[in-house]
C-alpha cells in the first residue's frame, strides 16, 4: 500500500525476525532489489494484506519455510523511518517467530546471503534503516 504525501510516498512493510536456538537470521540484500542493496536485513516485504499473513508469505517466499515451520513469538509496535535519501517513510511492521523446523533456509534472488547471528551482535552489522529498531520491539531479554 502507497500514501502520498507531497513528494515524499509511504510504503508499509513487515520486518520479520526468525529465531532459532538463541539466534536470528538476517540477509543480505541483492541487487535485484530496489532499496539498501548489499545492506542486512531481516526477512521483509511490502504489505499487500493483512500484515501477519503478509508476514508469513514473505518468509515462504524469501527462506523457503511453510507456514508449520515457524511459530509467532511477538508482533510489535509499528513505527516510521523518514528514509531521506529515497523520499519514502516506511511504516515498519517488526514480528519475531521461532523457527520449529530443522528445514534449511532457502533464500531467494532478492539476497545472496545469510547468517544466524546472536541477536546482541546485529549492531555490527551494515543494516536497512531501523533493524535494531524492530529487533528490539520484538525481542525481550529472556529469549
Amino acid at each position: 500500500m502507497t500514501i502520498s504525501f507531497g513528494q515524499q510516498q509511504s510504503f508499509r512493510v513487515v520486518t520479520c525476525f526468525l529465531m532459532r536456538d538463541g539466534l536470528i537470521l538476517i540477509l543480505r540484500r541483492s541487487n535485484k532489489v530496489g532499496t539498501f542493496q548489499g545492506k542486512w536485513a531481516a526477512v521483509s516485504g511490502f504489505i499487500e494484506s493483512y500484515p501477519q499473513s503478509q508476514s508469513l508469505l514473505e518468509i515462504k517466499e524469501e527462506t523457503g519455510l511453510e507456514f508449520s515451520d515457524v511459530e509467532l513469538v511477538r508482533a510489535g509496535l509499528p513505527f516510521e523511518i523518514d528514509d531521506e535519501d529515497n523520499g519514502v517513510l516506511w511504516v515498519i511492521h517488526p514480528y519475531l517467530y521461532n523457527v520449529i523446523s530443522q528445514n534449511d533456509i532457502m533464500i531467494d534472488a532478492e539476497h545472496f546471503e545469510y547468517e544466524w547471528i546472536r541477536p546482541e551482535s546485529l549492531s555490527k552489522y551494515d543494516t536497512v534503516p531501523g533493524l535494531q529498531e524492530a529487533l528490539e520491539r520484538v525481542i525481550c531479554e529472556e529469549e
